[in-house]
């Protein structure tokens, strides 16, 4: 039935969501043609293309050129990353989040770092150390260096009263980037940690990465304890 009204690409997302959740689309099926389906929902092929284009990253559609579109005989769903403040992680946790720079400095970035994420040795970046807090106890340590070239404002921002974590979320949108979760050694973050440096902990080290440019690499020592849940 031809809808009167144009729809939304979200409308249409929904519909076609329901059509395989119901079965209506069964696994394996050739679903209609980008053109029949705004045709039926009364709205621009553009618009049925970006929410089969959804479906389709979320692992529910396969779409081969000249083949169709088929529902996905068995659906994965992909990882998508996310990046919270870390002041909401903690709040989320019901603690009362804190924060404490410890330093905004021109600390030249490790070889191994810039190698992850991607720079060059000419190019200029910021190190910024802080320690974030949970009901004034240590949570996260987090040591960051940010690419000038990628954020230039980041070189006279001021991060006493906001985390480099925020800022980023305000200043910097990101397209991509990558994740490692590793249990390691405490290492040089212990005394902010209130550790042993051989005490085992969480670390993660994250790069995100703009449409054309590198953005920022930084590692975040958790706090002895610290348990990490997901949901999928």
């Amino acid at each position: 039935m031809t809808r009167a009204t144009p729809t939304g690409w979200q409308a249409v997302h929904d519909e076609a969501l329901r059509r395989i959740q119901t079965r209506e689309w069964p696994p394996g099926a050739l679903i209609p043609g980008e053109e029949d389906l705004a045709a039926e929902l009364g709205c621009a092929r553009a618009t049925v293309n970006r929410a089969l284009r959804e479906l389709a990253e979320a692992g529910l559609l396969e779409r081969r050129r000249k083949a169709g579109t088929r529902v996905t005989e068995v659906p994965s769903r992909r990882a998508q990353m996310s990046i919270s403040r870390i002041a909401e992680e903690i709040e989320t946790r019901g603690a009362r989040p804190g924060y404490a720079l410890i330093a905004a400095d021109d600390t030249p970035i490790p070889p191994a770092r810039r190698h992850a994420l991607g720079i060059g040795p000419d190019t200029p970046t910021r190190h910024v150390e802080a320690l974030h807090l949970a009901d004034g106890a240590p949570y996260v340590h987090e040591n960051r260096w940010i690419s000038l070239a990628a954020m230039p404002a980041a070189a006279t921002a001021d991060f006493t009263t906001m985390s480099a974590n925020e800022w980023l979320l305000r200043h910097a949108p990101f397209s991509h980037g990558t994740l490692d979760y590793s249990a390691a050694a405490a290492g040089e973050a212990a005394s902010h940690l209130g550790c042993d440096a051989q005490t085992p902990v969480m670390v993660l080290d994250r790069a995100t990465f703009g449409p054309e440019i590198p953005i920022t690499w930084v590692r975040l020592t958790y706090a002895p304890g610290f348990h990490l849940h997901m949901k999928i």
